[in-house]
């Protein structure tokens, strides 16, 4: 079964017109609208991962003076072992 997701915006009106992708076959199809979250609408595509935790866990890190020049390093030795 073949499907696609279109995001758009329920105008006042409440008539939506959505452009389907040509892939999808002509035929018989379900519709189903599911409304967003205000607040999930308002986030941006970095919000979820500045919720995840994964900012800031070197700040404890004693080993660590600059952050920076530490994810250099460690990209380097990446791509030499992948290089």
């Amino acid at each position: 079964m073949k499907s696609a997701t279109v995001k758009a915006i329920i105008p006042p009106d409440h008539r939506l017109v959505v452009e389907l992708p040509p892939e999808l076959p002509a035929g018989p199809a379900e519709v189903v609208v599911r409304v967003l979250d205000t607040a999930a609408e308002k986030s941006g595509p970095g919000d979820e991962l500045l919720a995840s935790g994964l900012f800031g866990i070197w700040k404890d890190r004693s080993d660590i003076d600059d952050s920076v020049e530490f994810a250099r390093l460690i990209r380097q030795r990446a791509e030499r072992r992948h290089g």
